[in-house]
């Protein structure tokens, strides 16, 4: 798909940064941005209505996360293409992205030319990483090769990340379960099986392994 006549939704809960890349995007000739949304449960539902060829898609949002939310448009529409853009530079975000099934990602460090080349190749139905989150997901498979072994995160769930993204911003069981419409049981079950996947005992070590793995930082931005 070449630049002309492609439809672009962006989701982000800043206003401010949509309207910043909304400006970028419409300065190049036939992209349009016809929809906006502020978290990811407006994004899955402005998807089915607009349409868009493109989704830039934040990750850290009040409400549905970016993965939880990508992961559900996909669903829906296994043809969507969804570049995220991000402050986040973290392979194991990036990795859970590609998952739930982005098609690129790029950080908010990054050049805007670095941006509008992303969205291009994903348009002619490449992958695109900007080239920091390249380098970063470059050194993580180093220290996988090196026998150091995957980082615990890869092992849950687009669910369950998400889940676990909610829980470490400080969101108790019945507002986690409030969020992502299913019953707080099902939250506490989760919160389990999470600790059981990455081998910690309590909510503590669960925090402490998410500060060594770079996970616990500002995830309102």
């Amino acid at each position: 798909m070449s630049g002309e006549g492609v439809k672009i939704m962006l989701v982000d809960d800043h206003a401010v940064v949509r309207e910043g890349y909304r400006a970028l995007l419409q300065k190049q000739r036939g992209l349009t941005v016809v929809a906006e949304a502020a978290d990811g449960a407006e994004a899955y539902r402005l998807y089915k209505s607009a349409r868009p060829d493109l989704v830039i898609m934040d990750l850290s949002m009040s409400g549905i996360g970016g993965i939880e939310a990508i992961k559900r448009i996909r669903q829906w529409d296994p043809d969507a293409r969804i570049l995220v853009f991000t402050m986040h530079l973290s392979a194991i975000r990036a990795r859970q992205a590609v998952r739930a099934g982005a098609r690129g990602y790029v950080t908010k460090s990054s050049a805007p030319e670095v941006l509008l080349a992303a969205v291009f190749d994903i348009l002619r139905g490449r992958i695109a990483f900007s080239p920091d989150i390249d380098h970063e997901l470059a050194q993580d498979w180093a220290q996988e090769w090196a026998h150091e072994g995957a980082s615990p995160f890869d092992r849950l769930t687009s669910r369950e990340f998400e889940i676990l993204r909610l829980l470490l911003i400080g969101k108790s069981t019945e507002q986690v379960a409030e969020t992502l419409h299913v019953s707080p049981k099902t939250v506490a079950n989760t919160r389990y099986q999470i600790r059981d996947k990455l081998g910690v005992h309590s909510d503590i070590e669960l925090v402490r392994l998410a500060l060594r793995q770079g996970l616990l930082d500002d995830d309102a931005s």
